[in-house]
């Protein structure tokens, strides 16, 4: 089976967070279940240099307007189509954001572009390949199905919400320059409000929907977390399914990591010490035999950088250390730094995030902390477990999917991992904190955490099965035969 995925991001070329990760795992990962996948990226900076000197498979003269070219290239073991529209993609800043932090004022192009030429390509545009599936993530890639379903094409299209929060939403008057009619700007298609949403149009066209963890499939539907969605989900949720995120086992394993200062694996897990006192050495703080807690995290009020500066204190008087990494909102990083300035040797705080000090932490730390209000998924906790690096999470989202709580029947019977708190507030971190610093406190349970931890088993195997699963359904479901030709948008 064939696999388009459409994403404007992918690990490790380009990546802010879970959704980079997610779509550069998952294509391996399809592999063993027969799906072959091609993934459409947008010719960033970085990713224009692997296309140097290589003929395109395919020149787009005019797409809304733009001149583009499409690149194969295989590269970290997966298999890319590159879309080189260097006035679009090749600029300072993020994928998403300038240099200053700012939105780039076309984003609402950008990603119609990246959407039109994966649509493109799901019709035919390239001699030899198309595609059985196509698979969009987020808003970015959503408008994909919108424009298939007006170039009569069936072929079925999955969309993964990574995090519902983020719509692509823009001014109507943007939709006669998306190569759009008038007829999306409906209540059961673009209509938002007054505006269009592009993810509300991969919602209402889509074949099926996909959250990133069963209760945040769940808890989507409901007005608290649906950010407004709720009730275009709500009509759709026959189609709507939970699958859990995975990681990248092979990234991620203290085992072979060459990040760390020590190596290690269950049956020595006494060396993880090395790596702590190395990274404490590294951030400046005391090196004492108090555990060490970490949070790596976009430093937003999503993600509860606001709670975790609050009770920063709960760490500190109960002897243990705080070492923060991301990057977000300016004045909640600012809050952060203040705080850490008052307890020196005790707090620090790295504005900015790369590989190999997220490696290094997971590796040392003794503790991470996610105390999100709302988590579609979550990785970094995950990635702890992987690490003997025990999570304090809130009890939403993929947090409380993956995470077993250290309360005293799970405890009993070896299975914690972890420990959750709710209400999901200051005072209800707090109470975690205590308990993972009363756990801290008995060599005996922490390191029968730590284990318990380690053998917690979220590589995308399972996950990708079921992927494959749903590939196959829809593709089955498809009649052999369309009821419309299928036609370009600039045929």
């Amino acid at each position: 089976m064939l696999s388009l995925s459409v994403t404007s991001e992918i690990f490790p070329l380009v990546k802010t967070g879970g959704l980079g990760d997610v779509t550069g795992a998952l294509p391996k990962a399809l592999a063993s279940f027969g799906v072959s996948t091609r993934t459409l990226v947008p010719g960033y900076s970085n990713i224009r240099r692997l296309i140097k000197d290589q003929p395109p498979l395919l020149v787009f003269e005019d797409l809304l307007g733009e001149w583009a070219a499409l690149y194969a290239v295989s590269v970290h073991g997966l298999d890319l189509f590159v879309l080189d529209a260097p006035q679009l993609f090749d600029r300072p800043g993020g994928p998403y954001v300038d240099e200053h932090g700012q939105d780039h004022p076309d984003n609402w192009k950008r990603f119609a572009v990246l959407s039109l030429a994966a649509a493109e390509i799901a019709v035919g545009s390239l001699p030899g390949w198309v595609p059985d599936v196509v698979h969009t993530h987020d808003w970015q890639t959503a408008l994909t199905s919108v424009y298939l379903r007006h170039m009569d094409c069936e072929t079925p299209v999955v969309l993964t919400i990574h995090n519902i929060a983020f719509q692509g939403q823009f001014s109507a008057a943007l939709l006669p320059l998306i190569g759009l009619p008038a007829t999306v700007m409906s209540t059961d298609c673009m209509e938002y409000y007054g505006d269009i949403s592009y993810l509300k149009g991969g919602l209402t066209t889509s074949n099926m929907i996909t959250a990133v963890s069963p209760t945040y499939a769940r808890e989507i539907l409901s007005p608290r977390f649906g950010m407004g969605m709720e009730g275009v989900l709500n009509q759709r949720k026959h189609i709507l399914r939970g699958i859990v995120n995975g990681i990248d086992s092979e990234i991620w394993n203290p085992a072979t990591d060459p990040h760390l200062f020590t190596r290690f694996d269950q049956k020595t897990i006494g060396l993880k010490r090395l790596n702590k006192t190395d990274l404490q050495n590294q951030f400046g703080l005391d090196n004492d035999d108090g555990p060490l807690f970490a949070a790596i995290t976009r430093i937003t009020w999503q993600k509860g950088m606001d709670m975790l500066a609050e009770a920063a204190s709960e760490i500190i008087e109960g002897g243990g250390k705080l070492i923060v990494l991301g990057q977000g909102d300016k004045a909640l990083e600012q809050t952060l730094v203040e705080t850490a300035q008052r307890y020196p040797g005790r707090m620090a705080v790295k504005i900015g995030y790369d590989e190999e000090t997220a490696h290094r932490i997971h590796g040392g730390a003794d503790s991470v902390i996610q105390p999100s209000r709302f988590e579609p998924c979550g990785l970094t906790q995950l990635y702890a477990l992987r690490y003997g690096c025990v999570p304090v999470v809130s009890r939403t989202g993929g947090l409380a999917e993956t995470i077993i709580d250290a309360n005293d029947a799970a405890m009993s019977a070896k299975a914690a991992t972890g420990f959750q708190f709710d209400p999901v507030n200051t005072d209800g971190l707090r109470h975690a904190l205590r308990r993972a610093l009363e756990a801290y406190a008995s060599p005996r349970h922490w390191r029968r955490l730590q284990l318990q931890a380690m053998r917690a088993h979220y590589s995308w195997e399972r996950s990708a099965e079921q992927y494959a699963a749903l590939y196959n359904m829809l593709t089955h479901r498809r009649s052999p035969a369309r009821s419309k030709p299928v036609r370009s948008l600039h045929s």
